[in-house]
């Protein structure tokens, strides 16, 4: 709707046909003219187009509060933002009011004596939609004075007025997002007698604040998010206030490795300086997301609490620092990403999962690596045979050249931190590893970069040995390396 911001007085305000309509009205009118135009209504939310937006805008067009039921990390809250963009860019309300009434329908007691006072004369001020979002977390402390309101005492004694008088009330979130936003996030959280004190203002619009009697007529769409764990679980959530909420919409996660990289480099801080000196291949890109599917797999990890899209983001940020603090150690000017550099990732997952029993037995950084394992067995498989189910009737073993070369005693060692030049020598010296690579079809960009996904793969799928010591990866000939441990183990077993 187009209003003319330069309008200061009610009386203004009437003769250039203003008519006030309510917040659900707003955004209903403003989606369906978006729809009509083909405009993009979610900016920036990826993988929802034909699952959570379609249920969203079905909502709105029906005028209901929303509850947005989804694991961490499904950008509940960012849709529930977006959500602003939906509401008139601005809307008079009466000059000074806390509840920001409308100059033609006012609801505070305050406004109306105002306009009986000054009619016409009344000013009035122009609200921009961004001061019209109200986001509140849920948490247990939180009070039915937080959101509703209560007798403020120090007002009282102030305005010398009784408490029986209703302009002591101080009001809280709720009343002040009258013709708002307000989204409260983890509804569950909050104590089942705060709930109840949604229940008036979900089901009539009104609401009462410590017994006066005072009906506030009021204007709000709400926006829930919740976790579905506690809410069809350990019902958090209360039946009568699940039963008044309209819309309940389900999130989820990425179904895709193409939609996941979209969400994370679009939400990963990368410095331009960063995209400028450190070349991040494909593949990499792709090995980032597949950690995120292989946690949310991994039998380590709780599922129900589920594993948050920042995983991946944090992961991709981490992978960039780890190459530009290696660029910056050797003195280099530019390098390209690494799959050693993936060490530096560790710390971007030991925080983002929650683990099962098992999962705390090994430890997270024992977990982690467990998980960066199973991703790169994933990536591995898209562009080498499997190693361990070879095609019946195979002449040759196409890791023969390989096996053979660590079999001759043969170690590589993958310093973290190493410069271009002996990193590239050591993949370089490996028998028959370029060849494979190349049957990857990679660039020559890239082509160590598959060479050293080879080499990870192999020894992810026990064709060779791979170890971690102190700032180097280890390769060697699978047998010959466990067959040291054992006799290591009995020597150890042997003194002791």
């Amino acid at each position: 709707m187009k209003v003319d911001t330069q309008l200061r007085t009610l009386g203004a305000l009437k003769k250039s046909g203003y008519q006030p309509r309510s917040v659900k009205d707003e955004l209903r009118a403003n989606l369906i003219a978006k729809i009509r135009n083909k405009d993009v209504v979610f900016p920036g939310i990826y993988g929802f187009d034909d699952t959570v937006l379609p249920d969203v805008e079905r909502a709105i067009l029906s005028r209901h509060n929303i509850l947005l039921l989804g694991l961490r990390g499904q950008a509940k809250t960012r849709i529930a933002r977006l959500l602003i963009h939906l509401l008139d860019e601005y809307i008079p309300v009466v000059a000074g009011s806390e509840l920001n009434d409308d100059p033609l329908d006012p609801i505070s007691r305050w406004a109306k004596d105002l306009i009986a006072a000054k009619g016409d004369d009344t000013p009035i001020e122009w609200l921009h939609r961004d001061e019209r979002y109200v986001e509140k977390l849920a948490t247990p402390d939180v009070s039915i004075a937080d959101l509703v309101g209560d007798v403020d005492p120090i007002k009282a004694a102030n305005l010398r007025l009784p408490y029986s008088d209703e302009r002591v009330i101080h009001f809280g979130l709720i009343p002040r997002s009258h013709r708002c936003l307000f989204v409260i996030n983890e509804l569950p959280d909050l104590q089942a007698r705060i709930q109840v004190s949604l229940f008036n203002v979900l089901q009539e619009g009104d609401m009462q604040i410590r017994g006066f009697k005072l009906r506030l007529p009021l204007d709000v769409e709400f926006v829930f998010t919740a976790n579905p764990e506690d809410y069809t679980n350990r019902g958090s959530i209360i039946t009568p206030l699940k039963d008044r909420i309209e819309s309940q919409i389900t999130t989820h996660y990425p179904s895709s490795i193409e939609i996941g990289r979209k969400i994370t480099e679009q939400e990963a801080r990368i410095s331009p300086e960063q995209k400028e000196k450190i070349r991040m291949p494909e593949v990499l890109k792709n090995l980032v997301e597949e950690i995120a599917f292989a946690a949310r797999d991994s039998e380590f990890v709780d599922k129900k609490s589920g594993v948050s899209a920042r995983l991946s983001i944090s992961a991709f940020e981490n992978l960039y620092s780890s190459a530009e603090r290696r660029m910056l150690l050797n003195g280099e000017k530019t390098t390209t990403a690494r799959i050693t550099d993936f060490w530096g990732v560790i710390p971007a997952l030991t925080g983002k999962v929650e683990m099962v029993y098992e999962g705390e037995q090994e430890g997270p950084h024992a977990v982690a690596l467990n998980i960066i394992g199973a991703a790169l067995k994933k990536v591995f498989l898209q562009y080498f045979p499997n190693p361990v189910k070879l095609k019946r009737g195979q002449e040759r073993d196409p890791y023969g050249t390989i096996k053979a070369w660590f079999s001759a005693g043969n170690v590589v060692d993958l310093f973290t931190d190493a410069s271009a030049k002996p990193f590239l020598a050591q993949l370089d010296a490996i028998a028959g590893l370029k060849k494979m690579a190349e049957t990857a079809k990679a660039d020559e960009q890239e082509l160590h970069t598959f060479m050293e996904l080879c080499l990870h793969g192999l020894a992810e799928f026990e064709v060779l040995s791979k170890d971690f010591i102190e700032t180097k990866w280890v390769f060697k000939d699978f047998l010959s390396g466990n067959l040291k441990d054992d006799s290591d183990d009995d020597m150890r077993d042997l003194f002791n």
